[in-house]
């Protein structure tokens, strides 16, 4: 990707919005029961005081959805500036989980333009989750298709 800036993009490198969000136990058990992902080291406390963790851990997924919720709140930001501009999602890559996320803690999601490719009509962001102790949880690379619907 190429790292100049481009007049026809209405988003510039390191561009950024923040999402925070204490994660509920009832966060926990609603995304399972809508995925049905129903793994004993999300939804059994009694399982998992015999695992490393000694507590349930949040879906892996979930925090990926915080990522979205980020990525949303940056698309919505410069799409209310230029109108004529819609966006969409076309993959996260390099998704990592690097901490476990437990009941109780509160994740801050940092998502940064870090490139853009202008003949793509492309932008690349990275994407940090943090946990309330300033540790890294997870992170991403996001990518988003921008296509001018006016000229």
């Amino acid at each position: 990707m190429d790292s100049t800036f481009d007049q026809r993009f209405y988003v510039s490198i390191v561009d950024q919005v923040t999402f925070a969000k204490t994660i509920s136990e009832s966060d926990v058990y609603l995304f399972a029961g809508i995925t049905g992902y129903f793994a004993q080291i999300h939804v059994n406390a009694e399982y998992v005081k015999h695992t490393v963790f000694q507590q349930r851990v949040v879906h892996g997924i979930l925090v990926v959805g915080l990522m979205a919720a980020a990525s949303t709140m940056l698309v919505d930001k410069f799409e209310r500036r230029e109108p004529d501009v819609q966006s969409y999602s076309v993959g996260y890559d390099r998704i990592r989980f690097i901490k476990p996320v437990f009941i109780g803690d509160t994740i801050t999601v940092t998502y940064t333009i870090a490139e853009i490719d202008a003949a793509k009509q492309r932008s690349r962001s990275t994407i940090e989750a943090r946990n309330q102790h300033g540790q890294i949880v997870a992170a991403a690379q996001h990518l988003i298709q921008w296509i001018r619907t006016a000229s």
